[in-house]
């Protein structure tokens, strides 16, 4: 009877669901969160040197020195960060303003708020703030956080 033997093999399965869960270890759960750019929880500090004065990072989640990291990243509005690359990919969605930028041997790209951008591990890239008001972006690093200035060619 074919409704048996799909009864026995439900059964099958679900013991051995049981006993493959008393074995697995409990997995430390980690609080939800949600954050906003002006949550006064967020500590912001200071971008690294070669990018424009105003600029900002704070961490949203996660350790920036190892991997998974998600960060903001405030722009001053007019502003343009040199070109630079990360260790890591990052992914990307700009919260606020209009930021224009623009990967190595690739065509401009402008975002809008709401906008996705996906950044490959180790492509220089700029930016710009086009906006009046600074430009907010979410980035979530694959890898540490870091942005390793591109140096001038040599004259």
């Amino acid at each position: 009877m074919p409704t048996k033997k799909l009864t026995q093999g439900l059964l099958i399965i679900a013991g051995i669901l049981v006993i493959a869960g008393a074995t697995i270890p409990a997995v430390a759960q980690e609080q939800a969160l949600a954050r906003s750019a002006q949550d006064a929880q967020l500590k912001w500090g200071p971008c690294p040197a070669f990018m424009p004065a105003g600029c900002g990072l704070a961490v949203l989640h996660g350790d920036p020195a190892a991997a998974n990291s998600d960060v903001f990243l405030r722009i001053p509005a007019g502003s343009t960060i040199s070109e630079h690359w990360h260790t890591s990919a990052e992914r990307m969605i700009l919260v606020s303003g209009e930021l224009a930028v623009r990967y190595q041997n690739q065509a401009e790209a402008v975002l809008k708020a709401g906008m996705y951008a996906y950044g490959p591990a180790r492509l220089p890239h700029s930016a710009t703030c086009r906006s009046s008001a600074p430009c907010l972006l979410f980035i979530a690093f694959e890898s540490a956080v870091d942005a390793v200035p591109v140096e001038a060619p040599a004259k």
